[in-house]
């Protein structure tokens, strides 16, 4: 059930240049069926930001009814948010999407696990579960530069995990497809988020594979009434916000 609800910030610190880290406590939590869904977050007290901001959960705890989302500030409206105070209050409407199955992968199996920049978050959440399920994990994060790479040594609690640079300044120098590339890892199916650039390549070059693709869109309304986020299906249409924005490989075209 979605619920919009005024959360506790419980803590809030940079993990990365532009790269915030931020936990909230609240009932809204319990209602999180999986991850790779999102919050719609209403930043500032007046109209300006008109618009909410989607932020991808990026791990939660039904327990303590806590959960952390990480984003970069780059914008009015996640600037503001990267200066909220520990123990204010921040207006959150979710959870919201559809996230990844569970089921797909059974124990013993295992999952290849791939991100790029602000597209790694939800798949910490996943990892995180898929483990918990008895599935192997083995990662690739893909980042533009050393100074923006995060959560890297969180994904090696769970399993063997690499980090490509595009310029080369960490890690393995290019894209997530060169590292899979040069890593021989044999895998059951695919778990991506990141930009469309790169899911789009990692299709293209892993057409058969089985999996899912979480997909980034600027959005209105975040519920599926506005289209501001629709993109193409091989049959007709889906919305981002509430098809998605966890699909199988070969459901969208990027």
């Amino acid at each position: 059930m979605i619920k919009k609800e005024w959360m506790e910030v419980q803590s809030i610190s940079k993990i990365a240049k532009q790269i915030y880290e931020i936990e909230l406590q609240g009932d809204l939590v319990k209602e999180i069926k999986a991850p790779g869904q999102f919050v719609h977050v209403k930043v500032g007290n007046g109209f300006s930001p008109l618009l909410r901001r989607p932020i991808s959960i990026c791990d939660f705890d039904q327990e303590a009814s806590t959960m952390k989302l990480l984003f970069r500030s780059e914008g009015k409206g996640t600037k503001l948010l990267s200066e909220v105070k520990k123990g204010s209050k921040i207006d959150v409407l979710g959870p919201l999407g559809n996230g990844f199955s569970l089921e797909t992968l059974n124990e013993g199996d295992t999952a290849l696990i791939v991100g790029g920049g602000i597209g790694v978050p939800p798949l910490y959440g996943l990892a995180r579960r898929l483990v918990e399920r008895g599935v192997n994990v083995v990662v690739v994060l893909g980042f533009a530069t050393e100074e923006v790479v995060f959560y890297e040594d969180k994904f090696k609690e769970l399993g063997d995990t690499i980090v490509t640079t595009v310029d080369g300044t960490y890690g393995e120098k290019g894209f997530v497809t060169d590292g899979i590339r040069k890593n021989d890892w044999h895998y059951d199916a695919i778990f991506a988020c990141g930009p469309t650039q790169m899911l789009k390549a990692l299709t293209s070059k892993y057409p058969d594979e089985r999996g899912y693709l979480s997909l980034e869109e600027r959005m209105g309304c975040g519920i599926g009434a506005c289209f501001a986020c629709v993109c193409r299906a091989e049959e007709g249409y889906r919305k981002v916000c509430s098809d998605g924005p966890v699909f199988p490989i070969g459901e969208v075209i990027l």
